[in-house]
């Protein structure tokens, strides 16, 4: 099998009306939560979803959807996605290509770039109105190939309230900077937690660290994320299609 060229890749992603890439430098901050979430507020609405989990080597969305047994199948010259239980999201992942969940990816950076266009340009994504791209943590190939060859209408930037978390993030900020792709906004996961019994609110790793982010660089502060044990539940079920709550509602894209 040849290549993906550019060209073909563009051709392939050209009925996606809208593409947005998920960014943290900072690993363990919930960035495939917070795809999947957001995937699941678009879908609520009615609308045409799809999920590229671009992490390779610790792909999370497919166990947020319970589809880690699933497989992408092979349909004429193209792969099609599988989809999610309740909403029919379609989902792509590295995952439904290995043969047990617990197979590790043994890549170096130029493979996992170009297996990245390949799933890409090769997936029948079909008409979607929005396409979530989960990326892995750090500035590196991932990311870059995203950013370069899919070029995705924005960027989410997920962080987290401590002061090492915001530090790492800002190196994705200066990256989306310097690659002239638009930052959409900020989310800011684990904010707080309400004390089930008491409703105490506690910003348990400190608050307003995100603040110093949006306002230095004059972005969208979109939503807070608390530590909810109901998420934690369902993400662990792989339910989270029945999340309840929608911490994106007022999110304007």
């Amino acid at each position: 099998m040849q290549r993906i060229s550019g060209e073909e890749l563009s051709r392939n992603l050209q009925k996606v009306k809208f593409k947005i890439a998920v960014m943290s430098g900072k690993g363990g901050v919930g960035k495939s939560t917070v795809s999947a979430l957001l995937a699941v507020h678009y879908a609520k609405k009615g609308k045409k979803v799809g999920i590229f989990d671009a992490d390779f080597l610790g792909p999370s969305i497919p166990k947020l959807f319970s589809l880690e047994k699933s497989r992408l199948s092979v349909v004429g010259d193209k792969l099609e996605p599988v989809l999610s239980t309740k909403y029919g999201i379609k989902v792509v992942s590295i995952q439904s290509l290995l043969p047990s969940p617990d197979t590790p990816v043994i890549w170096r950076g130029p493979l996992i770039a170009g297996m990245i266009r390949e799933l890409l340009g090769r997936t029948n994504w079909d008409e979607l109105d929005y396409l979530i791209i989960d990326l892995p943590p750090g500035t590196g190939d991932a990311p870059l190939t995203i950013l370069q060859d899919v070029k995705p209408n924005g960027i989410l930037v997920v962080t987290t309230p401590q002061d090492l978390a915001v530090a790492i993030v800002e190196k994705s900020i200066k990256m989306a900077e310097e690659l002239k792709s638009a930052v959409l906004g900020i989310v800011e996961n684990m904010s707080y937690f309400i004390c089930p019994k008491c409703g105490e609110k506690s910003f348990v790793f400190g608050k307003g660290k995100a603040e110093i982010l949006y306002r230095k660089y004059r972005l969208d502060f979109i939503t807070q994320i608390p530590i909810d044990s109901e998420l934690l539940k369902l993400s662990e079920l792989g339910k989270i299609e029945n999340f309840d709550t929608d911490y994106f509602e007022f999110f304007p894209y």
